[in-house]
């Protein structure tokens, strides 16, 4: 491991560093443990950084950048490792306009990331203004790919109770943004984040931003995601956003209300969704029963 570490090193040929850049993704991608905390105690994580802050090919920064997405996949420590070598800094750099969509994508994932679970990463990201990189990505013509990563980095970034966070996603135009991708069309990963990065940002008796959400039509938006046939983990995260909302602003209350939420709230309590869906499904329809 070291000696593949070792050719990242500056001064070879992007000929070595890109095969030896995949060649780590992979491993990290497989027996996660195991490989992660051994790249990691061979300096992978600075080195896979510092290919990301040279004059490298897009081919290497996506290698570069998907080995960090692999290596901090449910390893605080080396999410913390990542961040102390500048990696999260590097990475939210790479998202300016103009990138390639396949590096922003995988960008963009390794933030997800870095920020699950981890609240001193994700406090980084927004001091290095990547809540404003992420919500560009949104609505920046790019693929379906990149936008699901950023809408699931999003989702991760506005967990918590740092309201520093949350109003940053908001002021920078996030909630209209998150609330377009919610449109018939996307993919069911696509609602399915897009709905908990709402769900997250009107957390924490927020109410700032359940109001943002009703002002740009997002109690309809939602709504209309909860038709039948569709996706358990997207009814799930759409019946969570739908009981924050109803729960803090009683314009949304009106607004799913009018938009026939209680109809489709109970329809999910009658299909196969899942257990989680039908919880959030029953505490949604308790708070419009005070319409």
């Amino acid at each position: 491991m070291a000696a593949l570490v070792g050719l990242l090193a500056p001064g070879g040929t992007g000929a070595v560093r890109e095969p030896a850049a995949a060649a780590l993704c992979n491993l990290c991608s497989n027996d996660k443990r195991v490989h992660q905390n051994s790249v990691r105690e061979c300096g992978g994580e600075a080195a896979l950084v510092g290919l990301l802050t040279r004059g490298e090919t897009d081919a290497v920064h996506e290698l570069a950048a998907g080995a960090l997405r692999s290596l901090c996949c449910c390893n605080v420590q080396s999410q913390d490792s990542v961040r102390e070598c500048g990696g999260i800094a590097a990475l939210v750099g790479l998202l300016a306009p103009g990138g390639s969509d396949a590096v922003r994508e995988v960008i963009a994932g390794a933030l997800a990331g870095l920020c699950a679970n981890n609240a001193r990463n994700r406090d980084s990201v927004w001091e290095c203004g990547g809540a404003a990189a992420l919500v560009g990505l949104l609505a920046s013509g790019g693929t379906g790919a990149v936008r699901e990563r950023a809408a699931a980095a999003l989702e991760n970034l506005s967990w918590g109770d740092n309201a520093r966070n949350v109003d940053s996603v908001r002021e920078c135009g996030g909630v209209a943004a998150l609330v377009a991708l919610l449109a018939p069309g996307g993919t069911d990963a696509l609602h399915e984040y897009a709905a908990g990065a709402l769900k997250n940002l009107c957390c924490n008796d927020d109410a700032r931003n359940a109001d943002s959400v009703h002002e740009c039509g997002g109690a309809a938006a939602l709504v209309a995601l909860l038709a039948p046939g569709g996706s358990a983990a997207v009814h799930q995260n759409v019946a969570k956003a739908l009981f924050v909302l109803t729960n803090q602003c009683e314009q949304s209350r009106e607004a799913v209300s009018a938009c026939g939420g209680a109809a489709a709230l109970k329809g999910v309590l009658a299909c196969a969704s899942s257990a989680a869906a039908h919880r959030w499904a029953g505490a949604a329809l308790r708070n419009l029963a005070h319409v």
